[in-house]
């Protein structure tokens, strides 16, 4: 299932109420950095906004709001506002889960390794000290 919002933010410029935004798939952003960028900038570029102007300023004064989320990242979404570093630790623990259970799948005839937490658990602590 992949992951994707919309963020935006509602400001005002010169008399004017903005309201940029920008779909996010959150899984090609955190495959590229390992983390979520940055977002104020890619909402700027998104929206035809220069970087270095009073404007942009003027945006990042404003919290991101989130909405229409899909995936994983709906249950890290609160009154519009995300919780980012725990929807990146879920992220890569999940990412781990579907190697997990592909070798499940493969070496163990497990379709969904869910329904064996036991195996489940001994496979992700024998993961973790691989990676150590």
């Amino acid at each position: 299932m992949s992951n994707k919002v919309t963020a935006s933010i509602l400001f005002s410029f010169k008399g004017q109420t903005l309201t940029p935004s920008v779909e996010l798939d959150l899984d090609q952003q955190m495959q590229a950095g390992g983390k979520l960028p940055d977002l104020y900038p890619l909402i700027a570029r998104a929206n035809g906004y220069d970087m270095y102007s009073y404007e942009y300023e003027m945006m990042q004064a404003e919290e991101i709001q989130f909405s229409q989320p899909e995936g994983l990242i709906a249950d890290f979404i609160q009154d519009g506002k995300l919780d980012i570093e725990a929807f990146e630790s879920a992220w890569h623990t999940q990412q781990i889960l579907d190697k997990l259970q592909q070798i499940a799948s493969e070496h163990l005839n497990i379709d969904d390794l869910q329904q064996h937490p036991d195996v489940q658990t001994a496979l992700l602590e024998a993961y973790k000290i691989g990676s150590r």
